[in-house]
């Protein structure tokens, strides 16, 4: 079987990976990878220089999703795995030129332990009665979740919870550190199955939380797991893996063709023919492409999608001597709807502070993130100029910076999709046109999750359902 696949992003390198396997194992399996750009990985790459590992992309994964995990010890880097320093885990929220800490024991918007979140100045009285009057109202909570015929936005479901300050002050610059969007148009849904699923049960999001934190045995992983020598090293790991002759580097693919029962690939001005298809693709790339193919197939994946843009930069123990952070895994900046915010940044990573292995001993490596509509705007700029405006917004938070040692920017357009309201409705139709299409896959994060884990599983899964079939 002769198999094209369109993106070597993570997705569709993993797809590759799992192919590859089958080939080793007997299969007879050629597959071409036509990647339009010099690397494959797409959001996870890594800078390695003077001791610094600084991500570019992605940072981790999150660590309770078994797949990144699974395939990292397959590929023999079983030691190269770290765990987030989570004995110093906190965040914290930009508020007027200061940092205040979330209080410990939260998931997300949800306290697990009322101490510290009473004692937090960060939270108002009006906000603190209504996380006290939460289970108290369990039970109406319980039958307005069911009586739900259809999704909502995660606004609307935090707010019937704790009220509009909780989801527009805490709920949404937490969620808009992930996928860059808007809470008000986001899926509950898709963004918080496990919230969602605990109103339906339980009513109450904090007894639900409290109940799930006192039956855990996994009392000592950590949050978030990454790889000592940085994630770029997972999909080198796995293009080590796979036959030289399916990659194809610089080969970006202008049209695709259904002809009679195999697909036709256009690229660099000459086709090829296949006889099955792996869209790997951003969403809005893959609508384009199979406009031709099926015109509403193409429409349900007109998904949209935010875009990213990171500083990151580095600093060397004697010029971290004057940056003064608290101890945390960073911290967020609320973004204001009605009023012009003071900021355009989004959130910031204390990186060496999340992982060990980051800097040098007394070293600092920041990673300050613009992400939604401001991200699109400052898309243009210069890395010069998108530094200076790190510099500046970072300095009326934590304090002047000097000139890093080291300092990297990137763009990352369209890169992050967003599960609006209706989303599982639409992936749900999307998969039933697909299965109609005879060997046809897409795959991505714009379907089932957006963390690695998510797009790890989904580019397997689509490699072994065709020639697992």
């Amino acid at each position: 079987m002769k198999i094209a696949i369109l993106g070597g992003g993570l997705s569709g390198l993993s797809a590759a990976y799992e192919l590859a396997k089958y080939k080793h194992a007997g299969a007879e399996i050629e597959v071409k990878i036509f990647e339009a750009g010099r690397r494959l990985g797409g959001l996870l790459e890594t800078h390695r220089q003077d001791g610094f590992v600084i991500e570019c992309g992605a940072d981790s994964w999150v660590t309770e999703k078994p797949w990144a995990n699974e395939l990292a010890i397959e590929l023999g880097l079983e030691d190269q795995l770290i765990g987030s320093s989570d004995q110093w885990r906190r965040t914290y929220l930009a508020r007027r030129g200061h940092l205040e800490a979330m209080p410990d024991g939260m998931r997300m918007m949800v306290p697990i332990n009322w101490a510290p979140l009473l004692a937090s100045p960060l939270f108002s009285t009006e906000a603190k009665l209504a996380y006290l009057r939460e289970p108290k109202r369990a039970e109406e909570l319980k039958v307005a979740a069911l009586a739900l015929e259809d999704d909502e936005s995660v606004r609307d479901f935090v707010a019937r919870h704790f009220g509009e300050q909780i989801a527009d002050n805490i709920a949404a610059p937490l969620l808009a550190g992930v996928f860059g969007g808007d809470i008000r148009s986001l899926s509950a849904q898709a963004v918080m199955p496990l919230f969602v699923k605990l109103a339906r049960e339980q009513g109450s999001l904090i007894e639900g939380l409290q109940r799930r934190a006192h039956a855990s045995t996994k009392r000592d992983s950590s949050s978030f797991t990454s790889l000592r020598n940085g994630l770029q090293t997972l999909p080198e790991y796995m293009a080590a893996t796979l036959p030289g002759d399916w990659l194809s580097f610089d080969t970006p693919v202008n049209a695709i063709e259904k002809v009679v029962d195999n697909w036709r690939v256009h690229a660099k001005g000459s086709a090829q023919e296949f006889d099955a298809l792996i869209v790997a693709l951003p969403a809005r790339t893959a609508s384009k492409l199979l406009s031709g193919v099926d015109a509403g197939l193409a429409g349900l994946l007109e998904i949209e999608a935010s875009s990213a843009i990171i500083v990151a930069m580095a600093f060397t123990p004697e010029q971290s001597q004057s940056i003064k952070l608290p101890r945390g895994f960073g911290f967020l900046v609320p973004q204001a709807h009605d009023v012009a915010s003071e900021t355009k940044l989004m959130a910031t990573t204390f990186v060496d502070q999340k992982f060990t292995h980051r800097a040098p001993a007394g070293g600092i490596v920041l990673r300050a993130f613009f992400g939604g509509a401001a991200a699109n705007e400052l898309m243009s700029q210069s890395d010069e100029a998108l530094t200076d405006l790190a510099r500046r917004d970072l300095g009326g938070i934590i304090g002047t910076l000097s000139t890093a040692h080291i300092t990297l920017v990137r763009r990352w357009p369209d890169s992050l999709p967003q599960y609006a309201v209706g989303h599982l409705k639409r992936v749900a139709e999307i998969e039933r046109v697909v299965a109609g299409i005879p060997n046809l896959r897409v795959t991505g994060n714009a379907f089932h999750g957006v963390g690695m884990p998510d797009i790890i599983r989904q580019g397997r899964v689509a490699a072994t359902s065709l020639v697992g079939q």
